[in-house]
């Protein structure tokens, strides 16, 4: 269940990688991936390639990243989610609050 991040080249975009199950075991981790970085961070990418579960406090940890990074005028977007993950974001209305991609 480890997070990764890595910073863009220009370092405005941060991608924050959830691996295994994401879900309140994650959820320190999750937010120390995020709230201990540079301020000029203006893009968040949630790279849930290797995400095998999601759950209801994975939803909102992603909505506390959401309010961290601005509310609605957040830039963040959530990629590469398999087919499980995605049916939960789906019912859960997220792609009314993130770019699902």
């Amino acid at each position: 269940m480890p997070i990764y991040t890595r910073r863009s080249d220009d370092g405005q975009a941060l991608t924050i990688q959830v691996e295994g199950r994401f879900d309140f075991s994650t959820h320190q981790a999750f937010r120390d991936a995020y709230e201990h970085n540079d301020p000029s961070v203006s893009e968040y990418i949630v790279d849930l390639s290797d995400t095998t579960y999601l759950d209801s406090s994975a939803l909102g940890m992603l909505l506390l990243l959401r309010d961290h990074a601005g509310g609605d005028n957040a830039r963040i977007s959530i990629r590469n989610c398999n087919v499980d993950v995605r049916r939960i974001l789906s019912i859960s209305n997220f792609e009314q609050l993130f770019s699902i991609h």
